[in-house]
């Protein structure tokens, strides 16, 4: 744990505007966390900070083009601005478009961030006195956390530059891992969502190394670390939810499984699928397997029924015809997947697909967009709508006021529906003594495409 110090006249301060995936909000946690132990203070606005930081995302351009912006904007808020992240890999690029940024530092690059806001806003001099330690930064809510267990990644996908980014898979050793779970637990976490680039590798560049963990060995392997997660203890002998981000289908995801039936996992797998066509998979290199994909989640479904399948798709790759997209409609008629994201595809620089052949027209893109996202929200509304009159548990995100009736509504998320990228549920008049991370059971009475409504039970 780190600790907070005595106030000082002259404490520095430090922003934060942290931009792209849940991975690069770890970093900045990391960061603020390890400038806090510094004796820097945080703030929350541009006016009252010393420096900015702007960790940034350069997974596509128009994510690079909002971090462009986002730096911008810190400019001519503040004017002292460090930047750090993805996009600090192309520091020419920021330079040309922002000179007056004071440093620019690479994805994950936590010491040269650090030394460089010591040298823009050196530290106050003076005594610090200890007083009561505290958790590390959090910038989500105090009831769940993400969890990241490595970095980098070992694919090389064709639209893809993460690991140019952020290198080879590297895991993180799983008492470290575990360590870090249990102490977010015992500061008030509820949720534990794992993320990685990806998670089914966690431990192969290791060897999956056994490290020692409550007086018995442990593996870095997924399988073992979602089993250890799932017996930490948030009060009454009551596990976390573990939510398992960016899984491949491995052939030992199946092993993951039977601990959703055990009650140690969140029924819950977020898998990359990008597409369903094998010539499309071929050309994006990646596994091109969905038949048997089709046949391991019917197997899924029948050891844990409960379970919902999130997964991201990519239209309009190059040489994609009306024939693979096609394809992929019909796999997701089959397929059924609880929760889908669909993108557009965007070249981005550096990446091997943007010298493939035959790309597909912009127009065309926004026709097949339209198109993926009618047939996902008709499954998601069929599968929301088999809910109502079910009770399921569901973990409070926010509680509001009273209205002129008084009665007070509430929105929370159910096991399906992971923070900020699936569905909420909404809650009508709820306990008053209700708050968030509250984990309540809930009758379903509605929902449309997206969301359940319904009323705790009790």
């Amino acid at each position: 744990m780190t600790t907070t110090t005595t106030p000082i006249p002259d404490q520095k301060k430090v922003g934060m505007v942290s931009l792209g995936c849940p991975k690069a909000l770890v970093d900045s946690e990391r960061i603020l966390t390890r400038l806090r132990a510094d004796g820097y203070a945080m703030s929350p606005d541009y006016a009252g900070a010393d420096v900015v930081l702007v960790n940034t995302c350069g997974f596509l351009d128009s994510a690079k083009e909002e971090s462009l912006a986002a730096i911008g904007e810190a400019i001519a808020e503040n004017g002292r601005v460090i930047v750090t992240g993805c996009m600090g890999e192309e520091a020419d690029a920021i330079r040309a478009a922002h000179p007056q940024v004071l440093a620019v530092t690479g994805a994950h690059q936590y010491e040269q961030v650090v030394d460089a806001v010591h040298t823009y806003a050196p530290p106050s001099q003076g005594p610090y006195v200890d007083l009561i330690p505290q958790p590390d930064i959090k910038l989500t809510p105090r009831h769940y956390s993400y969890l990241k267990i490595s970095e980098g990644c070992n694919h090389s996908c064709a639209f893809c530059i993460i690991p140019d980014l952020r290198g080879k898979l590297a895991s993180r050793r799983i008492d470290a891992v575990l360590r870090e779970a249990e102490k977010l637990v015992a500061a008030g976490t509820k949720e534990l969502l794992v993320i990685s680039q990806d998670t089914s590798a966690y431990g192969v560049d290791t060897r999956h190394e056994t490290r020692s963990w409550k007086g018995r060995d442990v593996r870095a392997h997924m399988t073992d670390l979602a089993r250890e997660l799932g017996q930490l203890d948030i009060g009454g002998g009551t596990p976390p939810w573990v939510r398992l981000h960016y899984v491949y289908p491995y052939p030992h995801v199946d092993a993951v499984i039977p601990l959703m039936t055990e009650g140690l996992l969140t029924p819950y797998l977020d898998i990359p699928f990008q597409h369903a066509s094998p010539k499309v998979l071929r050309a994006m290199k990646r596994p091109a397997n969905e038949a048997k994909v089709l046949e391991r989640l019917k197997g899924w479904r029948e050891i844990c029924p409960e379970i919902a399948i999130r997964s991201s798709f990519v239209v309009g790759f190059p040489g994609e015809t009306e024939e693979d997209f096609q394809y992929l409609l019909d796999w997701l008629e089959e397929a059924q997947l609880d929760r889908v994201g669909a993108f557009r595809f965007e070249p981005v620089d550096g990446a091997q697909a943007n010298n493939l052949p035959d790309p597909v027209p912009e127009s065309v893109k926004e026709d097949r967009y339209a198109r993926i996202m009618e047939v996902t929200e008709r499954i998601s509304a069929a599968k929301l709508r088999d809910k109502i009159g079910k009770s399921i548990p569901v973990i409070i995100d926010e509680v509001g006021e009273p209205d002129e009736d008084g009665d007070i509504g509430a929105t929370g998320r159910s096991q399906a529906d992971a923070p900020e990228i699936d569905g909420a549920v909404y809650l009508r008049n709820v306990r008053p003594d209700l708050s968030a991370g509250d984990i309540v059971d809930v009758l379903i009475e509605d929902s449309d495409a997206h969301d359940l409504f319904g009323a705790a039970c009790g």
